[in-house]
């Protein structure tokens, strides 16, 4: 039996709408949510948790000590000077720590870190929580369309000899990548009293 044409076009239809719907809705799905569940935290540690940081770039090792919770600022310089440190920069680098994500994992033979420049690291940031639990990002370069910065965070042989690299936000390298004295705290000029100005005596009219 012949089908007309209109009714084979139809069908075809009806077989092409179905599988678009396969495999957008389903095996999208699926695929997006493999995604999704890529772009995982990076640390699973909230900012109260965190004791103490640690911040070495290619210029300096910055040592930092939260203050008691009542105390402003927040932080401390330890060195390598000491000083209260600028609570804005180092809440900016705490948020990026406790919030920020990987965008992607990739699973990388150890003796390739090189190619990430994770032998030899832009920045190492160790962190010390009030458990005592100790954690360690470290920033290599930037992948090849400058969106993201490849790192490790508490880097471990996986079993079968890999490491996870993960791409993360180039925030942190605007977050680390500072002169020594932008983690001081800004001078208050506003609270100096002005100085004394003593009115010069009036000359006098000589008779």
């Amino acid at each position: 039996m012949k089908l007309p044409r209109t009714t084979l076009i139809l069908i075809l239809l009806a077989l092409g709408l179905g599988s678009f719907v396969y495999f957008y809705e389903i095996r999208g799905a699926t695929q997006r949510q493999e995604i999704k569940e890529q772009k995982q935290k990076i640390f699973s540690f909230g900012e109260d948790d965190v004791q103490s940081l640690t911040v070495k770039t290619k210029k300096f090792t910055l040592n930092l000590e939260r203050r008691p919770e009542s105390s402003n600022p927040k932080w401390l310089i330890k060195s390598p000077i000491s000083g209260p440190a600028n609570d804005a920069i180092v809440s900016y680098l705490m948020d990026l720590l406790v919030k920020g994500n990987s965008d992607r994992t990739l699973s990388t033979p150890a003796k390739q870190l090189g190619e990430f420049a994770l032998d030899q690291p832009q920045a190492t940031i160790n962190i010390t929580l009030k458990n005592r639990q100790s954690h360690q990002l470290i920033l290599g370069k930037s992948n090849f369309n400058g969106r993201f910065l490849y790192a490790q965070a508490d880097s471990a042989v996986k079993p079968d000899g890999n490491i996870n690299v993960l791409l993360v936000s180039t925030d942190f390298a605007n977050a680390v990548n500072r002169e020594l004295s932008e983690w001081k705290q800004p001078i208050d000029n506003s609270q100096k009293l002005p100085p004394l100005i003593i009115p010069k005596p009036s000359p006098t009219n000589s008779k």
